[in-house]
């Protein structure tokens, strides 16, 4: 993948999940990067989240709600390019 530096590449263990806002989710735990695509198919990376939010995450039963409340507005994060479709993710 020409352009894209190894931290882009990063991301491993995508998992699909249930939910209304999530698609799936995917976490790095060498670099603490977290990997949300949205049900919009917009993905977005952030960046220097510990293993336990992304574990609370995965057994949140609302992981909307989750995100909203333990994620979103408190990490540094990054729309992944060419990944987005739709209008969901960070508003």
């Amino acid at each position: 993948m020409r352009g894209q530096s190894s931290r882009e590449r990063s991301v491993v263990n995508i998992t699909a999940v249930q939910s209304a806002t999530l698609a799936a989710i995917g976490y790095d735990s060498t670099l603490g990067i977290l990997q949300l695509e949205f049900r919009s198919r917009a993905v977005y990376r952030y960046c220097g989240v510990p293993g336990g939010v992304y574990d609370a995450l995965r057994a949140a039963p609302p992981k909307g709600r989750y995100f909203n409340l333990a994620i979103r507005g408190r990490y540094p994060h990054s729309l992944v390019p060419g990944a987005e479709s739709g209008g969901l993710g960070e508003r």
